[in-house]
């Protein structure tokens, strides 16, 4: 069993390095909208659209997005970079498949603070090939801050292959799809500059 968790660790990391999801980890941040404000990079309140009391979501998926928190450590644009969980890989630029993104964000990623969002992970749902908790013991996945039902991972990922995965460089567009067109934070990509990976918080300076 020793053999199957090293080689569970390998295909982990393998994984990693074209950019798997590393979702949020941590308790009481998962709450993205307050006021007139959406959260930007490190927690930094951000001008955005806000539509009865909420942050304008174009779907179902952005939704779940946003209460995961993913934003935490992938940003709103899926590029990753630093965050609360640590450094996270780019979602635009991953090879992963739907299947194995369903596993990772049903089952965490082992041996790191990538949390599992399903709460019968390791349980009554199997995650990589039946490996278990004990076989796991301290690389067991932390627990998210917020668990999703299946049907809101199936749509988390969904929201991922439609919207991040395969986009290349963030556009303008990138940014009013997810804050809406009347938001501040999306000035910094109007003439198609990237380079500093923006999420808008440049928009308050």
């Amino acid at each position: 069993m020793e053999l199957k968790v090293v080689r569970l660790t390998q295909w982990v990391n393998r994984a990693l390095r074209v950019g798997i999801i590393g979702l949020f980890v941590g308790g009481g941040l998962a709450l993205l909208v307050t006021g007139d404000s959406a959260w930007g990079e490190g927690g930094t309140p951000v001008p955005g659209q806000v539509i009865n009391g909420a942050h304008h979501a174009q779907d179902e998926g952005q939704r779940i997005y946003e209460k995961a928190n993913c934003v935490g450590c992938h940003k709103w644009h899926g590029d990753g970079g630093g965050g609360y969980g640590g450094a996270a890989l780019s979602l635009r630029g991953t090879q992963l498949s739907r299947d194995q993104i369903v596993e990772v964000v049903h089952c965490g990623r082992p041996g790191t603070g990538m949390p599992h969002f399903d709460r019968d992970a390791y349980k009554d749902y199997a995650c990589y090939s039946g490996i278990t908790a004990q076989d796991l013991s301290k690389d067991l996945p932390p627990d998210a801050a917020t668990f999703l039902r299946p049907k809101e991972i199936e749509k988390v990922v969904d929201y991922v292959l439609e919207h991040i995965k395969g986009k290349g460089p963030i556009s303008y567009q990138d940014c009013i799809g997810f804050f809406g067109d009347s938001s501040r934070a999306c000035e910094v990509y109007k003439n198609g500059s990237t380079g500093s990976q923006a999420t808008g918080t440049e928009a308050k300076q």
